[in-house]
């Protein structure tokens, strides 16, 4: 853990809530001075002898002027979000009361915030781990029920629990190939390395697992990409419509309507799905601008995670594409106005295989079993939120990390290494995990940058 920067012991304060007018805004104070500067404030009770986790009424007066009547909250170290003494001021919504009360707030001497340092103190402080404070900003941008239950178990310390776990067998067996080095003139072992190799063997099977997990961690966390491809009239516009239940695109007879991408967002099973309606594609036009359409949609459907290629089964238009060959694994094939077509032509498209389905994006039938296919293509079966998923690209490059250390270790037990060299390699992947949850001293620059993503007042 790196020691307390001298930058935090300050008294900083910022607006918590959103920006703009609402019924009620919150302004938020921490550090030494807190107290101090808002009592100075504060027409009612003595604030500095009031207890912790109360709150107070009254109005903010700076010099002859009374700005706003309030609730205070106030929070006493260490019992508040970040280890220090703690007020939020709940004022009203007005964005000039919420600015004028920031400013006497600094003019009383506090300081602005930096975008996400109340965060940045708490895990300073040792109120949360640095996975922990990442998951804030993950829940605050969180805009699916998957992503917002997989951001809550990471800030209750789910993931850091599976860490501390291999980091604590890990130590457990560095401290006696340490403790062997001391005596290593009399050639003692202390460590079973038999039980040192089964241990790294479990070790390298959940970190594996928790690298396999980054996949679905990043669907849950940015959503899926959805391209739908097909050729000009073959629905695409009147699916999407279908899909989202409104009238989002135009829809018409006339071939080439889609000039340019259109982008929606789908949420299904709670998983968010963002639709991308794309120009027909087809091999030859004279149209320049329907040939770009055309160019962009090919670039949508190899960014795609999921490519609906839609196919209109009143023509003979050919089922597969050439160009669409690499992208066979991530391709639903949707046969569409089956309402035009016969019962045996419903049979005969019936693929067994799970990756196709029929519709009519006209009289929304099929619609469902097409969620449902693409929910299935994107996640598997029932989402389990409650196991650890890894969603956060920092951890998933470090886990990497630690299983080359992993590696490494396992391959100098077989090659019978010296306990010293062995010794440098566990350390190796105890500083991977340390890195992590930020157990050990981490880079300024590293920590600059994660909470500089987060808002001003969190």
């Amino acid at each position: 853990m790196s020691h307390l920067p001298e930058s935090f012991l300050d008294t900083i304060v910022a607006i918590a809530t959103p920006q703009g007018a609402g019924a009620l805004g919150i302004i938020r104070i921490s550090g030494p001075e807190t107290f101090a500067i808002v009592n100075a404030l504060f027409a009612g009770k003595d604030l500095s002898r009031q207890k912790t986790h109360t709150l107070h009424f009254g109005v903010i007066r700076y010099q002859d002027e009374v700005i706003d009547e309030v609730v205070i909250s106030l929070f006493r170290n260490p019992r508040s979000y970040t280890g220090e003494d703690v007020i939020e001021i709940s004022c009203h919504g007005s964005a000039y009361i919420q600015q004028r009360l920031l400013q006497v707030l600094v003019a009383s001497g506090a300081r602005m915030a930096r975008p996400g340092e109340f965060t940045e103190r708490a895990f300073f402080n040792g109120k949360m781990d640095l996975t922990q404070a990442e998951a804030v900003a993950d829940l605050i941008a969180s805009n699916s029920k998957a992503a917002q239950q997989t951001a809550l178990k990471q800030l209750r310390g789910g993931f850091s629990e599976d860490l501390q776990k291999l980091r604590e067998e890990l130590i457990h067996f560095a401290a006696l190939i340490e403790l062997e080095l001391d005596f290593s003139e009399e050639d003692v072992e202390f460590a079973d390395r038999s039980q040192f190799m089964n241990l790294i063997s479990q070790i390298k099977s959940a970190t594996q697992k928790l690298i396999d997990s980054f996949q679905l961690g990043n669907v849950i966390k940015n959503g899926v990409r959805v391209a739908i491809i097909g050729r000009p009239n073959a629905g695409k516009s009147t699916l999407l419509n279908a899909l989202l239940n409104e009238e989002r695109a135009i829809v018409s007879d006339i071939a080439g309507t889609t000039r340019d991408t259109i982008e929606e967002t789908l949420n299904i099973n709670g998983i968010l799905f963002r639709l991308i309606d794309t120009a027909g594609i087809r091999e030859h036009s004279s149209d320049h601008i329907e040939n770009l359409g055309i160019e962009r949609s090919k670039s949508n459907a190899e960014n795609a995670h999921i490519i609906l290629y839609l196919v209109d089964s009143t023509t003979s238009e050919p089922v597969d594409v050439d160009w669409m060959q690499p992208y066979q694994t991530k391709t639903i094939k949707v046969f569409n106005k089956m309402d035009a077509v016969t019962a045996a032509s419903v049979a005969s498209v019936k693929n067994p295989d799970g990756q196709s389905v029929c519709i009519s994006a006209k009289k929304k039938t099929g619609i469902e079993d097409l969620k449902q296919l693409m929910y299935l293509k994107a996640v598997g079966e029932e989402l389990q939120t409650e196991n650890t998923i890894v969603t956060n690209a920092r951890h998933h490059a470090i886990l990497l990390k630690i299983a080359e250390s992993l590696e490494d270790i396992q391959m100098g037990m077989e090659n019978q290494v010296t306990g010293d060299l062995l010794a440098i390699d566990i350390r190796r992947c105890l500083h991977f995990l340390g890195e992590i949850t930020g157990k050990i001293e981490v880079d300024r620059d590293i920590l600059g940058t994660i909470f500089g993503k987060f808002c001003i007042g969190k």
